[in-house]
């Protein structure tokens, strides 16, 4: 089955996440970590994101970002790409680090909006990583729109 064109979505409000090929790890450490936040707000600058919410765990990532599509698409293009680079070559492994493109939902109305926040936080707490939200080091959630 062919996928979706990404060039059929609107401009607006965007769940999106990605995972790790055969749900391998994409962050190994706190280093790892600290490196995709700073090169996700590389592409916050160069592509004029607004993130309302994140979460990074182990396999995976999910975002809440506004943008463009065409701003979306590009910048997502940006962090996946030099985030498997410079993950690859820090830890001496070659290959794909991301399993498919990354994943996009559009966020419609603040209902879905305030749902898709919560379950980008509650993440950790539903994986067992913590018992609350705030207490992720790895996740963040902007004030709201």
């Amino acid at each position: 089955m062919a996928r979706g064109l990404r060039t059929c979505l609107p401009d607006g409000v965007f769940h999106v996440t990605t995972r790790g090929v055969n749900s391998c790890a994409i962050y190994l450490d706190d280093s790892d970590r600290w490196a995709f936040l700073g090169l996700l707000a590389e592409c916050v600058e160069r592509n004029d994101w607004t993130v309302h919410a994140y979460c990074l765990m182990t396999t995976h990532y999910h975002l809440v970002v506004e943008a463009t599509q065409e701003e979306l698409s590009l910048g997502m293009h940006r962090l996946n790409g030099v985030h498997a680079i410079r993950f690859n070559r820090r830890h001496r492994r070659h290959g794909h680090l991301f399993g498919d493109r990354f994943a996009s939902w559009v966020i419609e109305d603040e209902d879905y909006f305030d749902a898709t926040c919560r379950y980008v936080l509650l993440n950790p707490v539903r994986a067992g990583l913590c018992k609350r939200a705030e207490d992720w080091p790895w996740s963040r959630q902007a004030r709201a729109r």
